[in-house]
């Protein structure tokens, strides 16, 4: 199964939020995200989505700060990154660029390392445009790549180029990368090439545990509006949630709809429909953030915290506002798909 659009859609939400200088840049991108909430528009990480669709590509760092380059027989010799299209058996991006870096240099997963800094997110979304292939059929189109920066571990076997696309592989320093943006981003990122096994385990810490209401009629689903002083996902839409202190989660669940809402509702018409486990920065404690459905309730919804959010209305399960916070898009899509369970910002 091809990444869901959900899961693109939190990838580039979280770049903004990092490089919110490069929304126009990305407005073909995101009007390609938003086109794709249509069944009648295509998958925008289909290679055959126009006029154009994502691509992705591995930042593998050695120790000595180099980045490894390959000269491609399809590109004329130019030095590039490992990387390439997205394909139907990719259940993220993280996972095609991994696929990828192994088809071209022989690197298995294992062997590529996640950094603290960015853990599955992108380094950098690039914009290229495309010229045409007249061999293959294809029109001129653009492509919107995802590159996503591992560390070269240890005991990485030996590089073993595909022939029939790779002539040749150099490894080059962070002031020569070819590709500028990246070049920009590795330096004011300082990578200094350390492996840090961001998915190795490193004793028992506690984790965090969150409640959220999904409260769905008629195909809307119940969101608020966070005040835009709010110490989190201020002037971003967000379901009723809020963290379990010493009580049952459902009893929390109830707790904290009433006090956000003044809606009220049974412990007993309650059910767990999503579950996400997620991390959001390298220096954060783990969360693991319920979502339940309520089958029944009480009351309309009400401004009861003004201070925490400032509206409460009812948007489509398949159209949901902009900003909303990534988690919760990506539990809601989850819920509508059928999915119970979603891992955010954890190395694999």
């Amino acid at each position: 199964m091809p990444p869901t659009l959900s899961h693109v859609r939190t990838l580039v939400a979280s770049y903004l939020n990092r490089h919110p200088g490069e929304r126009d840049a990305l407005a073909g991108l995101l009007a390609a995200l938003d086109a794709g909430g249509d069944p009648t528009d295509g998958d925008p990480t289909d290679r055959s989505a126009l006029p154009g669709h994502v691509t992705c590509s591995a930042v593998v760092i050695d120790r000595n700060r180099r980045v490894l380059h390959l000269r491609r027989r399809a590109t004329g010799g130019l030095l590039l990154i490992p990387g390439g299209h997205v394909e139907a058996d990719d259940a993220t991006l993280l996972a095609a660029a991994l696929r990828q870096a192994e088809e071209e240099t022989g690197i298995p997963a294992s062997a590529l390392v996640l950094t603290p800094g960015f853990r599955d997110g992108p380094l950098d979304i690039d914009v290229r445009d495309v010229a045409p292939g007249p061999a293959k059929g294809e029109p001129a189109h653009r492509h919107h790549d995802f590159r996503f920066v591992f560390h070269l571990a240890d005991d990485a076997p030996e590089l073993a180029l595909r022939d029939e696309e790779v002539t040749d592989s150099v490894w080059l320093p962070f002031d020569e990368v070819s590709s500028p943006t990246l070049r920009d981003k590795l330096a004011a990122s300082a990578r200094d090439g350390g492996i840090v096994p961001v998915n190795a385990p490193s004793g028992t810490v506690p984790n965090v545990v969150g409640v959220h209401l999904y409260l769905e009629q008629e195909g809307r689903v119940l969101m608020g509006l966070r005040h835009p002083d709010s110490a989190y996902a201020g002037g971003s839409w967000h379901v009723p949630a809020g963290h379990c202190e010493a009580e049952a989660a459902t009893a929390c669940l109830v707790r904290e709809a009433y006090e956000e809402t003044g809606l009220v509702i049974d412990p007993a018409d309650v059910e767990l429909v999503h579950t996400v486990h997620m991390v959001d920065r390298p220096d954060d404690p783990p969360r693991v953030q319920l979502f339940f459905r309520a089958r029944r309730w009480e009351g309309t919804p009400k401004l009861r915290e003004p201070d925490k959010c400032v509206a409460w209305e009812w948007w489509s399960a398949k159209n949901l506002p902009e900003p909303t916070v990534p988690y919760a898009r990506e539990a809601i899509e989850g819920i509508r798909t059928g999915r119970a369970y979603t891992e955010l910002g954890w190395g694999r």
